[in-house]
């Protein structure tokens, strides 16, 4: 595997990524000789050349614990038949931790160049929220807390910024106070968008990215994926297009409003936090912020 740059890697130092693919390919029994990144945002992933394999390494300070619950969910989902993108089989133990890194392994499903619409997205999460509760639950879906820890975490933004955006915060997390959900809870992706489904041939999309799976109200997902849509460009017809598939409009909800205006806060403050790694992420970051302060002005 040639080394790109760190910035490649979202921080990721590249020899030291590729000795970490070398050494957790040869603990499963796989070859990573000649092995491309297909992504490196937050967590490497890795497509292998010799198998049909996708290798995903965790940052350095993920709680392997954590990516074993992920994993175990994963199998649970393949014994229902549920449309997720498969773990390998090898290794038969997942995941391998190497340097501090925990490592999966995953079956790579060949993929056209555009991802799944957003008719193809929707049977599969409404599938997922109609699932039994698993074994082994997920944590509690709470959106104001994950953007609480980002802002937390983060080092690259202006202390202007930083209070800014806390300020908004505070008046969406006491406007969610208010919100009357009318979906049953159950089991939700947690960051639904369209990066995070592929192409499983027949017309039919599979979730992949099980690192946010929680428990809550389904229309979190659903208000993600609008805004998910509309940032990549999306018309409103997508978003009409998944709620005739998936049986519920969100945009329509009274509740919608104070979810959009949460998911596209945590989107930016995701983002803000990785920007001190990732320094091409900052540039998008900054012209959220101005569409946000713009939003502001307008009483919106």
């Amino acid at each position: 595997m040639a080394a790109p740059t760190s910035a490649t890697y979202g921080g990721f130092d590249p020899g030291e990524m590729c000795g970490l693919l070398r050494r957790a390919c040869a603990r499963a029994g796989l070859d990573g000789t000649g092995a491309a990144l297909l992504r490196g945002r937050t967590n490497a992933v890795v497509r292998l050349a010799t198998a049909p394999v996708v290798v995903r390494i965790a940052r350095r300070g993920t709680d392997p614990a954590a990516v074993a619950d992920t994993v175990a969910f994963v199998r649970w989902l393949m014994e229902r038949g549920f449309p997720t993108v498969p773990l390998h089989p090898a290794p038969a133990r997942q995941p391998v931790v190497v340097d501090g890194h925990a490592v999966t392994f995953w079956t790579h499903l060949p993929q056209p160049g555009h991802p799944p619409g957003a008719a193809q997205i929707a049977p599969p999460l409404r599938s997922l929220h109609a699932l039994a509760e698993p074994p082994l639950r997920p944590g509690r879906l709470n959106v104001p807390e994950a953007i609480r820890a980002s802002l937390a975490a983060t080092a690259s933004l202006p202390d202007p910024v930083v209070r800014f955006l806390t300020e908004r915060l505070e008046r969406l997390t006491a406007a969610l106070r208010d919100v009357g959900f009318v979906l049953p809870e159950g089991v939700v992706h947690g960051d639904a968008g369209h990066h995070n489904a592929l192409h499983a041939g027949g017309g039919r999309a599979v979730l992949c990215d099980w690192d946010t799976v929680a428990y809550g109200q389904p229309e979190w997902d659903l208000a993600m994926r609008e805004v998910h849509c509309r940032r990549s460009g999306h018309g409103p017809a997508r978003c009409r297009e998944f709620a005739a598939v998936y049986g519920f409009d969100v945009v329509k909800w009274p509740g919608f409003p104070v979810l959009r205006d949460l998911c596209e806060l945590k989107a930016v403050t995701s983002d803000a936090r990785r920007s001190a790694r990732t320094p091409a992420i900052r540039a998008e970051v900054e012209r959220c912020v101005a569409a946000l302060r713009r939003r502001r002005s307008d009483g919106t």
